[in-house]
């Protein structure tokens, strides 16, 4: 089994995302779990993967050439594989795992999470989706999500589809007890 984690580039201001970075991927590998990810050194992305390894763990970092270019290369992987672009980075990230996790992050950690997110929705595949809130740091997001649904946006069953969990071993629990529901596209024929 592989989950594809997104994370930020930067470490944020709250050293309990780097602590929580650092819990999932102890906690991956303790479980057998592999990491796929988006392949940088810095930030988040560079905690979990050092930590993935430092347990023991396989880590496959998934990166473009631009970012190689860059030097934000992870070149202590086992399997770093470099890309053309970022939508082949992203397919690539995504065939590859069995589930999605995003830590603290940016728009585009947002970005990826909300992409494999909508394919869930729309039945492209039944792999768990879920955000670790580590410090609260999702709480105004899921807030936004519920508030989403709750104006008929969203089915709730689509909502409920995004798990989330403040710690690494709730999260991880979640994913291995994970039942997708049965997804078809919603339209309120009511109110259009």
């Amino acid at each position: 089994m592989r989950i594809c984690v997104y994370a930020g580039s930067n470490p944020g201001t709250n050293p309990a995302y780097g602590e929580a970075a650092e819990e999932l991927g102890r906690l991956m590998a303790e479980r057998g779990i592999g990491l796929v990810y988006g392949g940088g050194r810095t930030g988040l992305m560079g905690r979990i993967a050092d930590s993935v390894l430092a347990a023991g763990g396989t880590v496959t970092g998934i990166i473009p050439q631009f970012l190689m270019d860059k030097e934000v290369g992870h070149q202590g992987l086992q399997d770093l594989r470099i890309v053309s672009t970022m939508h082949e980075r992203k397919a690539l990230m995504a065939e590859l795992s069995d589930g999605f996790i995003a830590l603290p992050g940016g728009i585009g950690t947002l970005e990826e999470l909300f992409e494999v997110w909508t394919w869930a929705q729309l039945g492209r595949h039944d792999k768990p989706c879920g955000l670790l809130n580590a410090a609260g740091f999702y709480d105004g997001l899921a807030g936004f999500l519920d508030h989403v649904a709750g104006e008929r946006f969203m089915q709730p069953k689509h909502r409920a589809m995004l798990i989330v969990r403040d710690g690494a071993a709730g999260i991880l629990d979640a994913f291995a007890a994970y039942q997708p529901p049965a997804v078809e596209k919603w339209l309120d024929k009511a109110r259009t």
